[in-house]
């Protein structure tokens, strides 16, 4: 992976935690509030501590457990009796037969991916403490065996019964695919950084989860998909924007872009991006036709909101479009959070005022 690939080291580690926290829900539960006074060497290190804590209140909770068919030869009967392999075996000459059971054990997949990335932790660059910690969690997790993190389905389901784990596996997630791909075979295992898909996901997912929490009960936030202005065949495809507001009166889209460069260069000139102004045009004049059809007379507005970097150009403007306002702005991550939610409350108090 090359520097080009990854984001600025310029934003403070606190920050993502932050970011991470309006992300994932269960991170803002009380157990996890001290690590917002905590502080971290790197992203693995952060990663560590929230695994740290949330398994340790998880091991307290009891492990998730799920059913996982196992086959065997057994004297007494019980499960599934396998005809065709016991025959084959020929086991009823021994007095046994194959069988299948469904045993309910804390071997789970979900347990296996955490358990091999507090594994994969321990030889990464995290500090002695929380490393010693990892180790002694892990200890709590003989039964359960270890997955191949190269190549594991993150596709699981949840429900209310393990609910508390999809924040766990999302962090897994975010610490394996950091570690695996920046890091060589041989080597301490770094994650000073996270790259741009990765931030992509986590920034999509802050922005929506602010707006969610800072301003419920004032304004509607919602992501839902914008129908397009004439019967969708398959070959259309599926408006999802990352964030709608909405107070009842007036609508703003907000598209949330992570780039390494926020605009485009051709030799000495520079443009905003001609996709994403294609993009928010399309779902503004949609989201205006579907608001009208339903009778409703709101005013909607769309805005692409880029993670600010430290290019000297920063895209920056906003322009009437056949009646519609696109807005283009910029989120400085790298300051106090105080200020990213100053940011991000001013986007409010001024696109969507209450009278």
């Amino acid at each position: 992976m090359t520097s080009a690939d990854l984001t600025s080291s310029s934003i403070p580690i606190r920050n993502v935690y932050y970011m991470l926290s309006y992300a994932f829900r269960a991170l803002r539960e009380q157990q996890y509030r001290k690590l917002g006074t905590e502080s971290f060497d790197n992203i693995a290190d952060l990663c560590a501590a929230i695994l740290v804590q949330g398994m340790s209140t998880q091991i307290k909770r009891g492990l998730s457990r799920e059913y996982i068919p196992h086959t065997d030869e057994l004297d007494s009967p019980r499960g599934r009796i396998e005809i065709t392999e016991s025959a084959r075996k020929v086991t009823m000459s021994r007095k046994k037969l194959v069988c299948t059971v469904d045993d309910f054990t804390v071997d789970s997949h979900a347990n296996r991916i955490i358990k091999s990335t507090m594994l994969l932790l321990t030889h990464a660059d995290v500090g002695p403490i929380r490393r010693a910690k990892l180790r002694r969690l892990l200890a709590c997790l003989d039964n359960v065996g270890r997955v191949d993190l190269r190549r594991v389905d993150w596709r699981l389901r949840f429900d209310r019964n393990n609910q508390t784990y999809r924040m766990l596996i999302g962090i897994c997630r975010l610490a394996v695919k950091g570690l695996l791909q920046s890091s060589r075979p041989g080597k301490t295992l770094l994650m000073d950084f996270l790259d741009d898909q990765q931030m992509h996901r986590i920034y999509e997912k802050f922005l929506f989860g602010y707006y969610s929490r800072e301003w419920r009960g004032r304004i509607k936030t919602t992501h839902h998909r914008i129908p397009w202005m004439c019967p969708a065949g398959v070959e259309l495809p599926v408006m999802q924007p990352d964030v709608v507001l909405d107070n009842g009166r007036d609508t703003l889209i907000i598209d949330a872009k992570y780039y390494t460069r926020t605009m485009q260069r051709n030799f000495d000139s520079y443009t905003m991006h001609s996709t994403n102004m294609y993009q928010m045009f399309t779902y503004v004049k949609n989201k205006t036709f579907q608001l009208s059809a339903n009778g409703d007379a709101h005013i909607v507005s769309g805005m692409v909101l880029y993670a600010r970097t430290d290019e000297e150009r920063q895209p920056d403007g906003e322009f009437d479009m056949d009646g519609n306002r696109i807005i283009v702005r910029t989120l400085d991550l790298n300051q106090d959070f105080s200020g990213i939610s100053s940011q991000l409350d001013d986007i409010v108090t001024r696109f969507l005022p209450e009278s």
